[in-house]
């Protein structure tokens, strides 16, 4: 066992089995958040466990070989607190925050269900339906299916254009033998990141994992390679809705790249916040929309810029241009100097304010460790963002907007709508 000290508050250690743990000290707060982090997640399934992780992230809360899914939810719901799971592309995650006199039941419930799921056939069956009804949901959720047909676009043939949840012909078809096996290959100690904030103490944390994850092994971690085929310049879903959901998508580089603190700059600037050009144009200015906005999503190997609107499917034409012309002045001219003030100030100040409740410490010291294999100092972080220059935006404007983008659509519009 090694354990190291990150900061005053922050303590490490990794124990015999692998399990990585962390946890920060925040002794005047009155709540405690636990997570385990797991290295795996949508674009690590092969294709016929496709959604795999996500089918995992709702079994692991329905019963132990020690609790029914029943008394996992009693226990959690008798102390107020509250659990809950996610699913991304590259990792899956299960926390708990409860109030700080109930650590040891939230240590507890949380490392039963991660070493010890009963994987009852019922319950896989009923979660198999809940599961498809979700998959019925996405589809019909307009302006959450052209993000998904962004990514199928840009990324096409790859696991990163998949759909985390995965298909109605996947979850049909996967039995519970290949869920377990699943589990069992996959959710092994040096594949998890536990992690604490609030007030708790370190030994807590160390010693509810030493008692729980003893199983040893490497985990045979499925090979990422990044995407090879080049991005289609068109997806189109036609439907009869209400409004039109547009999506211009540039492929963008990895969450390890040194220009990511600049890229989270030059979003901030097109389409990150109400003062960003895309909000004061289209949507201030012109009123052509409710909602607009920009986001970069940065992976192991790859990455994405992608600007959303969504309008009347009579005047989508007219917000792509305007969208495109504001993408257009920026490869042109650049960003002024207010402009990255403002922005580097507005991705400070949330990164700080992100710092105030023991949830989002907990998911920092997690997410850092599962995406980066390490917890990167918030005075690290500022000093990156302190240091981004207008010319460090340009250059990462060049390397992402220069190419014509992915137009994706979902409403009821037709190509020449869409310029093409």
């Amino acid at each position: 066992m090694s354990t190291r000290p990150l900061s005053p508050h922050i303590e490490q250690t990794t124990l015999p089995s692998g399990i990585r743990i962390l946890t920060e000290r925040m002794p005047e707060a009155h709540s405690v958040s636990l997570g385990c982090w797991v290295g795996i997640g949508g674009r690590d399934e092969a294709p016929e466990v496709e959604g795999a992780s996500h089918f995992l992230e709702h079994l692991l809360f329905k019963g132990t070989a020690q609790r029914s899914a029943r008394a996992i939810a009693e226990a959690v719901d008798a102390v107020g607190g509250e659990m809950n799971a996610f699913t991304a592309k590259e990792h899956t995650a299960y926390y708990c925050r409860l109030p700080a006199s109930s650590v040891d039941l939230g240590l507890d419930v949380l490392t039963d269900v991660l070493t010890a799921p009963a994987f009852g056939p019922d319950e896989v069956e009923a979660e198999r339906q809940v599961i498809l009804e979700e998959l019925h949901l996405s589809e019909d959720e307009a302006e959450d299916r052209v993000h998904t047909l962004a990514h199928e676009a840009v990324f096409p043939n790859h696991p990163l254009g998949r759909e985390v949840l995965g298909t109605p012909e996947s979850i049909g078809a996967m039995g519970r033998d290949e869920i377990a096996g699943f589990f069992g290959d996959h959710y092994r100690p040096d594949n998890l990141v536990l992690a604490a904030a609030g007030d708790v103490h370190h030994d807590q944390v160390v010693e509810a994992a030493r008692r729980r994850f003893t199983a040893d092994g490497s985990v045979a971690r499925p090979p990422r390679s990044a995407p090879g085929e080049p991005a289609l310049p068109l997806a189109l879903l036609r439907r009869p809705t209400e409004q039109a959901h547009l999506v211009l998508a540039w492929p963008a580089f990895s969450r390890h790249d040194p220009d990511r603190r600049a890229l989270s700059v030059l979003n901030q600037v097109l389409g990150g916040g109400l003062s960003s050009r895309l909000f004061q144009e289209i949507r201030e200015r012109r009123g052509l929309t409710y909602s607009v906005y920009s986001y970069p999503c940065l992976y192991h190997d790859a990455g994405l810029l992608l600007a959303y609107a969504g309008t009347g499917p009579e005047r989508i034409g007219e917000v792509r241009r305007l969208m495109m012309a504001e993408v257009e002045a920026l490869a042109a001219d650049g960003i002024t100097e207010h402009e990255l003030g403002v922005a580097a100030g507005y991705l400070e100040g949330s990164l700080l304010l992100g710092l105030e409740d023991s949830g989002s410490r907990m998911a920092r010291l997690a997410g850092h460790m599962v995406e980066r294999g390490r917890v990167i100092p918030v005075d690290e972080q500022v000093a990156e963002l302190r240091a981004v220059t207008v010319a460090d935006v340009a250059r990462v404007t060049a390397r992402v907007l220069s190419a014509p983008p992915t137009v994706c659509a979902v409403g009821p519009v037709r190509e020449r709508d869409l310029g093409f």
